[in-house]
């Protein structure tokens, strides 16, 4: 790394890199430090005996601008995920196991069984389409000034029956949102709704990490320090733990809340509430369900909230004659990996018995659990004000903590911060 970048950037996640690449583009030099051992932040890929493992469930909604703007989706290989869901169902005295959900829009030919569906009622689903409208008039920015509520009052407030929101939104919502009480603000519930509606829920072909790669590949190698932790941001000085100091003239912190003001020698401020989630992956002989759809559970008391076959998806996750399961659950502080493990067993071969095509998920090999304690800020309607990502005339900050939870943001605010630093 040459001593003499134009900008510093502290943090090799989305929102750094995405800064970094924009400067390139401008022509201006921006180094990268992370004290990690890759890029990514939380959009990582891990490989476990041949198997692509995120960190967590994660997709890329095609619709969002951010990504449009700066990512080459056909270099990624997007793999998209059928449009709508599969609900476990298994209420007392019905011999009905699974409910499914399909997007008309995506695929017309489901408008029937769509429409008659036990998911909820008729009148839900034309309340569906007029959300579908309510989204697609206002602008994106329009959707953000609104005073929000909860995505639950509002749910509610537009005659939702609590039977739709208990076997679909719920679950659904919950699983992107990784809270089930469905308090984040409806602002963002709009936004991601329209986003669902617009495109595709996708993921790389080899793996959700593949973002990140494609945004390092433009920077130069010399561009990016990697196992370099940073312990003190003075001016325009950076300090870091082995002793070295770099200087540039100006410095950005691509960080969390909590690092930066440890960074800055500020007051810490109050704890970030960050909503959390548990990835749980197996290894079977075959796909137990083909349908490339997500699998909701409504049951939010079971430990399997949320079940897709993600090589079905993208065959490339898994080995040749292999396939990966992946099965989240939220809510859970702290994990008895063990015991969480032998509960999921128990509930999936409760779902798919003991005779199906995959075998017995008794027999399935856990590969790997990924805890994630911090693995999406918490949005609820307080939220609704973005920090400043100017702090002073030197420093600056992004990620998606300055202004809501996703990969769009984190785009986004890399994206501000290199056009307020080129201007």
């Amino acid at each position: 790394m040459s001593s003499n970048p134009s900008v510093l950037i502290i943090g090799a996640g989305i929102a750094g890199l995405s800064c970094a690449v924009y400067l390139k583009q401008a022509g201006i030099n921006a180094h990268v430090l992370d004290a990690a051992d890759s890029v990514g932040g939380r959009v990582r890929t891990d490989v476990v005996d041949g198997f692509r493992l995120d960190r967590g469930f994660q997709i890329l909604l095609t619709a969002y601008p951010e990504a449009r703007r700066l990512l080459n989706y056909d270099a990624l290989d997007l793999r998209p995920f059928r449009s709508g869901a599969l609900i476990r169902h298994n209420e007392p005295g019905s011999s009905t196991a699974w409910l499914k959900l399909l997007n008309p829009l995506h695929e017309p030919l489901s408008v029937f069984r769509t429409l008659t569906s036990p998911v909820g009622s008729l009148a839900d689903k034309f309340r569906i389409l007029d959300l579908v409208f309510q989204t697609q008039r206002k602008s994106i920015s329009k959707i953000f000034a609104q005073t929000p509520i909860t995505t639950m009052a509002l749910l509610h407030d537009m005659g939702f029956s609590e039977m739709m929101i208990t076997r679909f939104f719920r679950p659904f919502f919950g699983g992107v949102f990784l809270e089930d009480a469905l308090n984040t603000s409806s602002n963002f519930f709009e936004f991601c709704f329209r986003m669902f509606v617009e495109g595709d829920a996708t993921v790389p072909a080899r793996g959700i990490g593949g973002i990140a790669d494609q945004l390092a590949a433009r920077l130069s190698p010399e561009q990016i320090r990697l196992n370099t932790l940073v312990r003190q941001i003075d001016g325009t000085t950076v300090r870091l733990d082995s002793g070295e100091t770099l200087t540039a003239p100006v410095v950005v912190m691509a960080v969390d809340a909590a690092q930066a003001a440890r960074l800055t020698n500020r007051p810490a401020p109050a704890p970030t509430a960050f909503n959390h989630t548990t990835c749980t992956y197996f290894a079977a002989p075959q796909s137990p369900n083909a349908e490339k759809l997500l699998i909701l559970n409504p049951r939010r008391s079971a430990a399997t909230h949320n079940m897709c076959v993600i090589s079905d998806v993208a065959p490339d996750y898994a080995p040749a004659g292999q396939s990966l399961i992946s099965v989240s659950t939220q809510g859970m502080d702290t994990i008895d990996e063990a015991a969480l493990t032998a509960r999921i067993r128990r509930e999936l071969t409760d779902w798919f018995g003991t005779n199906g095509p995959a075998g017995s998920p008794a027999q399935w090999r856990h590969l790997r659990t990924y805890h994630l304690p911090q693995a999406l800020p918490a949005y609820p309607p307080t939220s609704l004000q973005r920090e400043s990502l100017r702090l002073t005339d030197t420093l600056y900050q992004c990620g998606d903590q300055t202004a809501y939870p996703s990969l769009n943001a984190a785009l986004q605010t890399g994206r501000e911060v290199a056009e307020a630093i080129i201007w």
